[in-house]
């Protein structure tokens, strides 16, 4: 058995996994809200939305609060809100309000866990934290829905059993991270110096290439698991919370599965891979629209192979542009607004439940796909009109927080 020094690293990427798994695990659970409680397809999806609200400051906040008081003590704080959160949930009872809370402590959770914890991890791996950190997020993401549709269709009392599970994880991860030593936050990889921070995202590249191909990093995942199973939900023949989460878990596992070949695929000074990020969303836009119209669940798992492959290509494409752009002391900012213009992608679904009042889905996912095209057009004008600077960071990006 290796000593404990060169595994300590293993329980902090439990942590991300956990992380993961609770912000997924609603997907398959909301199937049941819609189909057994009667709630409306527009107030699922504000529930998903109010996460959001609780990721994005976490997401931006959690390396300045790990700088400050220490990335053990934020992660495993984080640890606890997210076990608090799954018990909310389990003992919610099916009141709206006390899910909306739930969902809010979630997505605070998360983004603390996501942004300090990847830093924690990278400080404690001797080099190789970011890629993990990219894994077990991913793993996480994808097998938490995957676990807690499972539970909804074979276990009883499944929307109090699935929570609670989760809080288990989480509480066991707090005890594993017990003895692991606390490290100086996320000041290893963030260096600010304020005559530079804002040098990238002041650069065309970044503004014309990076930014339009942004949100589609989380419209595709948000349009393959919240928008199109339940679809089909009359489809699937008793199996729709199991069928939402393998959906979620297919998005997330070919989005982890395909990043490195968006690395192959990249080249510096020019924009082809995140040019074929974007038109891979685009198919998987027409490819979800066409499932819509023949009310298909062999062609939503399709859609969720294409998106999660356009999730993935985009997502490292993004990061490999911010990794040559962007000097040490820039890459805070403009990591910053990269998540934050990524993360917008999350409101696709409930711009398209408000859209349903006055168009089909079929119509609207083709309406998502020519705006798509209209920002590849973009980001392909600002690639041939400005090419890449030398790197000033000496390496790419392989995590939000790298």
């Amino acid at each position: 058995m290796p000593p404990r020094g060169e595994r300590g690293w293993l329980p902090i990427a439990a942590t991300l996994v956990v992380g993961g798994w609770g912000a997924n695990q609603f997907t398959p659970l909301s199937v049941v809200y819609r189909l057994d409680e009667g709630w409306s397809t527009l107030r699922v999806v504000a529930m998903f939305t109010t996460y959001l609200l609780g990721l994005v400051p976490a997401l931006l906040l959690g390396c300045r609060a790990a700088d400050r008081f220490g990335a053990r003590r934020v992660v495993r704080l984080a640890l606890a809100l997210t076990a608090a959160a799954s018990c909310v949930l389990a003992g919610s009872g099916m009141s709206e309000a006390v899910v909306y809370v739930s969902r809010l402590l979630t997505g605070l959770a998360t983004g603390v866990i996501v942004s300090a914890g990847a830093a924690w991890l990278g400080q404690s791996s001797k080099g190789s934290g970011t890629r993990y950190a990219v894994y077990a997020t991913g793993a996480g993401f994808a097998f938490g829905p995957l676990a807690a549709g499972a539970m909804v269709e074979w276990l009883p009392r499944a929307l109090v059993l699935a929570p609670l599970v989760h809080a288990v994880l989480a509480l066991l991860a707090l005890r594993a991270t017990a003895g692991i030593p606390e490290t100086v936050g996320c000041r290893a990889v963030r260096q600010d110096v304020a005559a530079e921070r804002w040098s990238a995202v002041r650069h065309p590249r970044f503004v014309g290439v990076v930014l339009p191909a942004s949100p589609a990093i989380f419209a595709a995942v948000t349009v393959s698991y919240v928008v199109l199973p339940p679809l089909v939900v009359d489809r699937v023949h008793g199996y729709a919370p199991l069928f939402s989460g393998l959906v979620a878990a297919v998005t997330l596992t070919v989005g982890l599965l395909v990043q490195p070949a968006a690395a192959r695929i990249d080249r510096p000074g020019s924009a082809r891979a995140t040019l074929i990020a974007m038109a891979t969303v685009v198919v998987g836009l027409l490819v979800g629209s066409m499932a819509v119209d023949r009310v298909s669940p062999v062609a939503v798992v399709a859609a969720a192979v294409v998106l999660g492959a356009g999730y993935g290509l985009t997502l490292e494409s993004g990061l490999a542009e911010i990794g040559r752009l962007a000097s040490p002391s820039a890459l805070p900012t403009a990591s910053a607004l990269f998540q934050g213009v990524a993360h917008s992608g999350f409101l696709a679904p409930l711009v398209l439940a408000i859209s349903a009042r006055s168009a089909s889905y079929q119509e609207m996912l083709v309406v998502l796909a020519l705006v798509g095209l209209v920002f590849l057009t973009v980001a392909a004008v600002y690639s041939w009109k400005h090419g890449h600077p030398e790197s000033n960071s000496g390496e790419r990006l392989t995590s939000w927080d790298e």
